[in-house]
């Protein structure tokens, strides 16, 4: 076995973990072009096994796993777990919301189906798109009024205009297709979908759960945010600066997200460099000097926060532990490593809870990382998705410039927000 992992030394992957700009240590991801490879023989380990199909479920290959008074969580068959695993960012951002409305997910998966149906080849497509959109307009005529009912009463003015919008909007769908007109077909589903979006948004009726005591007094967003990250670009000659939109998932990671939106209000990641970009991910949030996070200039010391992973029929997240280490290797986690630009915390190897700055972006699977079932979910928390101009993600280098990140939406959703706390 032992020259099995030393022959496949090649198919590791660095560790997703905080880096050191003054160490050396392999218990950090190398950056790219800066830092000799680090290597991790546990990710390796799996790989091997994995390849030869010595495991069907995570192993802990050294990892340290207790018992837990908590059972393993087999969660409820849902469209997330059954057929093709979902990568769509929106599509993984409507189904992580806290909601219980059949009637509006009848109404959003035709309408999502039609991304698969315009693959068809040849005027089929059309057909198919066509019987998509007669299933999402059925679906709205009949759950209507189970729809109305799910909305939170503060929200529901919003939500009754945002439905009608809709309705309308499935109209004009079906004449673009009656017209055979295949190009405005996706821009117009990508309408209706942020109808539906907005709408579950809409049956959210304040926060769904209290923060553990402990970490409540963090900065916490208390729902979702969306923020525009504008990068320099370098090595692309068609694109100089491009602006990755992301959204912020609040209702499943408040400190994770509440950290980093708080940060982005202090300017952090202002003028910082993109520090690896290995074509797996990309890194940035370690800052200049020896520390590896935000000092919080309030209190001179380094701000932390705890691993955060929301496990799909949960009410809460769970804290401070991975899933592995609890036992829960069938768990599914509400926001999976699944899409091409998801984004999470970095933190050391071996310190569940020293996350504090430095975030990366999943940019492909590997033979670590295929979609719903990988061995980054439950280690890492995952507080987001790049919902625009994800795939200009892959253009980046080391060096490329953040020039700012500024919030679109969502900063009145961020509680104990220490970027106002003069000092």
């Amino acid at each position: 076995m032992a020259a099995a992992l030393a022959s496949s030394r090649c198919c590791g992957r660095p560790p997703l973990l905080r880096t050191g700009r003054d160490r050396r240590s392999v218990a950090r991801c190398a950056l790219s072009g800066e830092k000799g490879n680090s290597f991790s023989w546990k990710e390796c380990a799996i790989s091997v096994a994995l390849s030869v199909g010595l495991i069907t479920a995570p192993s802990t290959f050294g990892w340290s796993a207790h018992a837990s008074p908590l059972q393993p969580v087999i969660p409820d068959i849902s469209v997330l777990i059954s057929g093709p695993p979902i990568k769509d960012p929106g599509a993984l951002l409507r189904y992580a919301l806290p909601i219980d409305n059949k009637a509006i997910r009848e109404v959003q998966k035709p309408l999502e189906d039609i991304t698969d149906s315009l693959k068809v080849a040849g005027v089929r497509a059309l057909d198919s798109v066509e019987r998509n959109v007669r299933q999402a307009s059925r679906a709205l005529s009949n759950g209507r009024s189970l729809i109305l009912t799910g909305l939170a009463e503060p929200k529901r003015a919003n939500g009754e205009e945002i439905l009608d919008k809709l309705a309308v909007g499935l109209e004009e769908l079906q004449r673009i297709v009656e017209d055979r007109n295949r190009k405005a077909v996706a821009p117009k589903q990508k309408e209706l979908l942020n109808y539906v979006g907005t709408i579950e948004e809409d049956m959210v009726d304040g926060f769904p759960y209290e923060v553990p005591e402990e970490y409540n007094n963090m900065p916490l967003l208390k729902g979702r945010a969306t923020v525009d990250m504008k990068v320099k670009i370098k090595d692309n000659p068609n694109v100089e600066d491009c602006v990755f939109r992301i959204v912020l998932d609040g209702y499943n990671a408040p400190v994770t997200s509440g950290n980093f939106l708080d940060l982005v209000e202090r300017k952090f990641y202002d003028g910082m460099e993109v520090q690896r970009a290995d074509g797996f991910v990309v890194q940035t949030g370690d800052p200049e000097g020896p520390a590896e996070g935000f000092i919080d200039p309030s209190t001179g010391k380094s701000r932390t926060i705890p691993l955060e992973i929301m496990v799909d029929g949960e009410k809460a997240p769970i804290y401070g532990e991975t899933l592995e280490e609890l036992g829960l290797y069938k768990a599914q986690t509400k926001l999976p490593f699944n899409a091409f630009g998801t984004m999470a915390m970095a933190r050391e190897e071996f310190d569940d809870n020293s996350a504090s700055s430095q975030i990366f972006w999943l940019l492909k699977e590997s033979e670590l990382t295929p979609s719903n079932s990988n061995i980054l979910d439950g280690r890492y928390a995952v507080f987001g998705y790049v919902t625009e101009n994800e795939d200009y993600l892959a253009d980046l280098k080391v060096g490329d410039v953040i020039e700012s990140i500024q919030v679109v939406s969502g900063l009145d959703n961020l509680v104990n927000p220490s970027y106002k706390i003069v000092g």
